[in-house]
């Protein structure tokens, strides 16, 4: 996950920079250029700003989620021009200065603000404000579901739909394809959840009177007509960004995408496209790997990986540009490959040796 923070005073600075530490992935604290020559001191990246909106603009589509230590008015009116789509938007959070209180503001679920905020009040000790109404009553909703799992729901107005029958207190009926890539994985995290899903092989059954339910299957198998008071779930592709050493054999790079893989608790038979810069378009090692894998690896010129670079403030390294030409090669090539709608990073740029990974789920 690719986080930016915001704060506007010395004390949010400070609040800021804890929140920061206990945030996975990448992360960049942005403060007021009026502190640069403050005491304030952080123990991340940092950058510093003129004006909060500039700022605020450029980050609500470059990051997968923003945490701001200032008053939740001056958020909403920063935020409020760019929001369009909770299947899209990044989580938005709020935190008070003292740290007492952290809101989960935008993108709950799908964005994964309600979680996020949970983990980050408790590592600071603040109280979680989370006023998603399955959350507050302690019901779990099927795109939170959806976001825990990769899935994309559709279509959006269903998840409505069902979010409302759950809190009526109507039962919601699962069903996965069974000949779905990974369908015992996902049988398996809904049974962990205590979900008892159906498991169906063919057409997607017909939806019964007054049912309502979830079906998790292929995009290819999504019916022409939605059917009424059903919500789609399809697995969001997996993207690997590589880069590597020359000469790098198979196996290195074969044990590098399982150890990534691994750290967002998946196998590399998930992973469905791999990337890199055309610069590796004849290493072996890297094609065989995608050969072993049985999928496509997709190569994207430097030019357009900079550009990548630029349109999402990602960090270089002077030695990969030094060496290729430019200086982040795995997280651009994924971002590259997910394409206009974009992606959320699961695994930012990792280094296993002399191999680098970023893992991207597509939007």
């Amino acid at each position: 996950m690719r986080t930016a923070l915001f704060a506007l005073t010395v004390g949010g600075a400070a609040l800021a920079d804890r929140l920061a530490g206990a945030v996975e992935g990448s992360v960049t604290v942005n403060l007021p250029e009026r502190l640069r020559s403050s005491d304030v001191s952080t123990a991340h990246d940092t950058v510093y700003f003129e004006r909060l909106g500039d700022v605020m603009r450029e980050a609500f589509t470059r990051y997968d989620a923003l945490i701001c230590v200032m008053a939740t008015g001056i958020v909403v009116r920063m935020i409020a021009p760019y929001v369009k789509n909770k299947l899209y938007d990044p989580a938005v959070l709020v935190f008070d200065e003292a740290g007492r209180h952290g809101i989960s503001l935008l993108s709950g679920h799908i964005g994964g603000a309600n979680e996020l905020t949970r983990k980050l009040c408790a590592a600071v000790g603040a109280d979680p404000v989370i006023t998603t109404a399955t959350d507050v009553t302690g019901m779990l909703a099927p795109d939170a579901i959806a976001a825990r799992l990769a899935l994309r729901p559709v279509p959006k107005s269903a998840i409505q739909v069902l979010n409302t029958a759950l809190l009526e207190g109507k039962e919601i009926a699962y069903y996965i394809a069974s000949d779905l890539p990974h369908a015992a994985f996902y049988e398996a995290q809904l049974r962990a959840e205590e979900v008892q899903a159906r498991l169906f092989r063919g057409a997607i059954p017909p939806v019964g009177t007054d049912e309502y339910r979830v079906i998790i299957t292929a995009a290819d198998d999504l019916p022409q007509e939605n059917a009424p008071r059903t919500l789609y779930l399809v697995p969001r592709r997996l993207i690997a960004g590589v880069g590597c050493r020359a000469g790098i054999p198979e196996a290195k790079i074969l044990r590098a995408l399982t150890e990534a893989c691994g750290i967002i608790g998946r196998e590399p038979s998930g992973i469905d496209l791999l990337a890199s810069t055309t610069v590796k378009r004849d290493e072996a090692g890297l094609l065989a790997a995608a050969e072993t894998l049985g999928r496509e690896i997709r190569f994207f010129p430097n030019e357009t990986l900079a550009a990548m670079i630029e349109q999402y403030g990602l960090k270089e390294s002077d030695f990969v540009r030094q060496t290729i030409g430019v200086g982040n090669v795995s997280e651009a090539a994924a971002l590259c490959a997910a394409g206009k709608a974009g992606g959320r990073m699961a695994l930012g740029k990792t280094s296993f040796g002399k191999v680098t990974v970023a893992l991207l789920w597509e939007k």
